[in-house]
């Protein structure tokens, strides 16, 4: 089948500004390797910031893309850069696609033999396939004719009650769709279901859980076509439900019948639904009796860590849910041992935190941790569990210097700690670490505060700082600084490029800037009030009114009153015909 159609348009129109400018970095640099297309699947590997490269997927029918993916962590809105990089080569060189047979073609070559002979030697290469083969088998030669859906144990639920539940989150999430709106309902109410059967397996009824997420799963299998219609996707259900399912056989013990009813409707679903559920048929087959598990649990550390063969990519999600498990039974021990074993070092140094072993926390901190995020965690659990509050200082220190996304928070934490401590100097410190990110009004004078004497050296730093920080979201920070400090001509350029919608920002702007530079007012006022006017929709007029005003005191308070005058009867003649407009210029403030 031949790929569709993919315009700039498109991918424009599916990622953000940022995401479509770093793409097209991507794209230029060469970052996309060979394109290829299998049937109705396209794959490509993209060159990113991590040694192994991430691998972007798009799928397609006659009716154009039909789901698109990437192995990277973005989570915002639209496609990420790696992703909008391959859709370049597509709609730039789709002659670099390279055309290669389907499964099904590659098999519709061989005869029986051949195949027989490619299953055997494909078992020689990778041993652990047997165990798949061996169940798919037994499934599809199974004397019934239909797959039943069969209850693991007796529970005492009303599973019947979560199906009636689900469906009737399916058929409202189709009404929303067909009254036009286009966000995603279903995945928040989904999940609150999801999340009470994870609430059954936390209480120790793992029976009820299981019992609930069959219901759950069933359902949204037997129903997901009715919402697909409309675009919604399962990718984030699916991660849910891997993780609740994890959680709830790891709880209970199974009997082998049960988990081979388990692991048939598992098959079932992930393929009708095109889902993965790869981790749940791990947890199922490892249970707790995997022999590397077994060996971790008692002590016996390896490079290996808990895996016999290549670790998994939800190997950490697994050890997690694991973890999670031995701190609810109380196994202490066996939980810092997997921890430790599964580079899990953040559940690893707080637990060690919580159990009183604060020095061998701190011992292990030195040579184990590694981010803000692990700092972080494990200090909070020095102050609330241990009250260790010098040890947690350090830690914190420590951590702000180390790689991680919580720079911020992590130094507003410190700096309070610091101050408890009566330690001013590491409290500076601190909140300067937050302010390098995150610049704020608030913390600048609080460093004001801290600095003392200080202050003039610390300032020209903040200044420094806020002038080349480029971040978002940061315009009125940035100018109630430079306000504070009479730098009127910083605080210009900061709104001059500003749209209207942040007009009480700029109004204050142009308020202080009507003495030292009443020209800029009067320049960037009048142009604002002009492309209103100018488009001529009555609605907007008094916004236009609102900057002429600013325009109007501009002119008055440097003494031209006259060239006031003059712009406005020129305004007012270019624009006679517009009656509303007119009656505004009659008003009061605007003579």
């Amino acid at each position: 089948m031949s790929i569709p159609q993919i315009s700039e348009f498109t991918i424009r129109r599916h990622a953000n500004a940022k995401s479509f400018q770093r793409g097209e970095a991507y794209y230029q640099a060469g970052a996309v390797n060979a394109i290829t297309q299998r049937g109705c699947l396209l794959e490509a590997d993209v060159m990113g910031n991590e040694a192994r490269p991430y691998h972007v997927s798009l799928s397609f029918d006659s009716s154009g893309l039909s789901s698109v993916n990437c192995t990277c962590a973005y989570n915002f809105d639209g496609w990420c850069k790696h992703i909008v990089a391959t859709m370049l080569v597509c709609a730039r060189h789709s002659e670099h696609i390279r055309q290669r047979p389907t499964l099904e073609e590659l098999l519709n070559r061989l005869d029986n033999v051949q195949t027989q002979r490619l299953l055997e030697e494909l078992v020689a290469e990778y041993p652990r396939l047997i165990e798949a083969i061996d169940r798919r088998v037994n499934w599809m030669t199974n004397a019934v004719g239909e797959r039943i859906i069969k209850p693991v144990r007796h529970s005492t639920i009303d599973a019947a009650s979560f199906r009636r539940e689900v469906r009737q989150i399916l058929r409202e999430a189709v009404q929303y769709f067909e009254e036009g709106y286009e966000e995603d309902p279903i995945a928040e109410e989904l999940l609150s279901v999801v999340q009470t059967a994870v609430d059954f397996s936390e209480r120790g009824e793992a029976e009820n859980a299981i019992a609930i997420l069959e219901a759950i799963t069933s359902t949204c299998v037997e129903n997901w076509d009715d919402v697909a219609e409309y675009g919604a996707e399962n990718d984030e259900i699916v991660q849910e439900l891997n993780q609740a399912w994890c959680d709830a056989i790891l709880s209970v013990e199974l009997t082998p019948e049960e988990k081979v009813d388990i692991q048939i409707n598992l098959e079932a679903w992930q393929d009708e639904w095109n889902a993965d559920f790869g981790m749940i048929m791990e947890a199922l087959r490892q249970d707790w009796d995997y022999p590397p598990l077994v060996q971790v649990l008692q002590g016996d550390i390896t490079e290996r860590g808990a895996w016999e063969e290549d670790v998994p990519d939800y190997a950490d999600d697994l050890a997690q849910i694991r973890l999670k498990i031995l701190e609810r039974q109380e196994r202490y021990q066996e939980y810092l041992y997997l921890a430790e074993a599964e580079g899990q070092t953040q559940q690893y140094l707080t637990m060690l935190g919580r159990l009183g072993r604060v020095e061998e926390a701190i011992d292990a901190a030195q040579t184990q941790m590694i981010s803000k995020e692990e700092a972080f965690a494990l200090a909070k659990t020095l102050v609330s569990v241990q009250g260790a509050l010098q040890q947690a200082l350090n830690i914190a220190e420590n951590g702000l210097n180390l790689p991680g996304n919580c720079q911020y928070e992590l130094g507003i934490w410190t700096s309070n700690l610091a101050l408890q401590l009566d330690n001013s100097e590491a409290a500076l410190l601190a909140i300067k670490a937050a302010f390098q990110v995150k610049p704020s009004f608030f913390d600048y004078q609080k460093m004001q505060e801290l600095a003392g004497e200080n202050w003039e050296s610390v300032k020209t730093d903040l200044l420094k700082i806020i002038r080349n920080y480029s971040g978002w979201g940061t315009e009125s920070a940035k100018v109630d600084i430079f306000l504070h400090e009479g730098l009127i001509d910083d605080a210009i350029v900061i709104v001059s490029e500003l749209s209207s919608y942040d007009s009480e920002l700029i109004y204050r702007v142009m308020d202080a800037a009507i003495l030292n530079n009443p020209d800029w007012v009067i320049a960037n006022a009048g142009s604002r009030a002009e492309k209103i006017i100018d488009a001529g929709k009555a609605e907007y007029y008094y916004y236009a009114i609102e900057w002429l005003k600013k325009a109007r005191t501009a002119y008055l308070e440097s003494g031209r009153k006259a060239d006031w005058l003059s712009y406005r009867q020129n305004l007012m003649q270019t624009h006679a015909r517009k009656r509303k407009l007119m009656a505004m210029f009659q008003q009061k403030g605007m003579e």
